[in-house]
C-alpha cells in the first residue's frame, strides 16, 4: 500500500472511533460482586480503641478446639498432614500459655505443653520424652518442630492490643472472593491496620503487625506477625465468628483459626468447639508434672 493509499484508509477509519462505533468493539457481561448488606465507617482511633478495649477486657481464655497440623516443603512440593487431635488451649496474660493435645478416639494424652512467658517445657505422653528451652529460639534446628514455641499460639489466639511504642496508619482496602458453593463473587471491604515501631533514633520504620477487619462487623479477620528482622514470621486468619457465650461478657470468638508459619513451613489449623473467657487459672494450671524417669532434651 502506497502512502496515498494508506492515508486515505485513516482518513476513511478515523469517523468509526471517534462517533462511539468503532466496528472491531465488543460487548460482555460480567459478574456483578455482590457487596455486604452492612459497610460500617470508622476513624482510625475508632478502631483501636475498639482493639486496645478488647485485648484490656480479657484476661484469661480457655479454648477446646480440634486440631491439625501439617509441615510443608514448597520446594520439593511436598505437604506432611497430621492426624488430627483434640485439645485444649489455655492462656492467661502476660503469657501464660498451656497446650494439652489428647490422642484422638482414645482421649488419652499425648502431648502437653506449657509456658509462663520466658521458658517452656513439651512432654510427650506417647514417647516419654520431654524438652525444655527458652521461648525464643537462639539455633534453628533442622527439625523443624524443634523451632516451634508456644509464643506465636499466645499471638495466633488473642490480637494483641497496641504497645506504648506502636506506631500505626489505617488504609481502606475491598478484595473480591468467589463463592464457590453458591458461584457468586463476594465483595468484602477491609480496613487495614499497619503497626510499626522506631528502629532506634533512626527515621526508618520496621513492621511489628498488620491487622485486617471485615467493615460489616469490624471483627478482625487476618493477622501478620513480623519478626524484628522483617520478616513475615508468622500468618492468623480468623474466620466463622461465633457468640459462645460460656461466662458474663463474653463476646464473639473465630470458630476457625489458621496460622501459618512461612519461615518454618508449618500450618496449624483449629477448629474452635467452645471458649470460657475471664475464668480463674491459677498457676498450677501452667504446671507440667515429667515423670522421674523421662529423658529431658535441652533446646536453643
Amino acid at each position: 500500500m502506497n502512502r496515498s493509499r494508506f492515508a486515505a484508509f485513516v482518513m476513511l477509519m478515523l469517523p468509526f472511533p471517534l462517533s462511539g462505533c468503532f466496528f472491531l468493539s465488543t460487548t460482555r457481561k460480567l459478574p456483578v460482586p455482590i457487596a455486604p448488606p452492612i459497610i460500617q465507617t470508622v476513624a482510625p482511633e475508632e478502631l483501636v480503641n475498639g482493639l486496645d478495649q478488647r485485648w484490656a477486657a480479657l484476661d484469661t481464655l480457655n479454648a477446646t478446639v480440634e486440631i491439625q497440623a501439617s509441615v510443608i516443603h514448597p520446594k520439593e512440593g511436598v505437604a506432611k498432614d497430621y492426624s488430627r487431635f483434640r485439645g485444649h488451649i489455655l492462656m492467661r496474660k502476660p503469657e501464660f500459655l498451656r497446650v494439652f493435645v489428647q490422642v484422638p478416639v482414645l482421649g488419652t494424652p499425648a502431648l502437653d505443653m506449657a509456658t509462663d512467658g520466658k521458658t517452656f517445657t513439651l512432654y510427650s505422653h506417647l514417647q516419654n520424652k520431654a524438652f525444655k528451652g527458652p521461648n525464643t529460639v537462639t539455633k534453628r534446628s533442622t527439625n523443624t518442630l524443634e523451632n516451634l514455641r508456644p509464643g506465636f499460639f499466645f499471638d495466633a489466639m488473642m490480637v494483641r492490643g497496641l504497645e506504648k511504642a506502636d506506631q500505626y496508619y489505617v488504609t481502606a482496602d475491598t478484595d473480591t472472593v468467589e463463592d464457590v458453593a453458591k458461584k457468586h463473587l463476594l465483595l468484602e471491604p477491609e480496613y487495614i491496620l499497619s503497626i510499626v515501631r522506631a528502629k532506634g533514633d533512626t527515621q526508618e520504620l520496621t513492621p511489628v503487625r498488620v491487622v485486617r477487619f471485615h467493615r460489616d462487623d469490624l471483627l478482625p479477620c487476618q493477622q501478620d506477625i513480623y519478626d524484628d528482622k522483617g520478616n513475615l514470621e508468622t500468618q492468623v486468619f480468623y474466620s466463622q465468628y461465633a457468640e459462645f457465650g460460656s461466662v458474663k461478657g463474653a463476646g464473639k470468638y473465630p470458630s476457625s483459626v489458621i496460622i501459618k508459619r512461612p519461615l518454618d513451613g508449618i500450618q496449624i489449623v483449629l477448629t474452635v468447639d467452645n471458649v470460657v473467657e475471664n475464668m480463674k487459672l491459677p498457676d498450677d494450671q501452667f504446671a507440667i508434672q515429667i515423670p522421674a524417669d523421662t529423658p529431658v532434651q535441652k533446646l536453643e
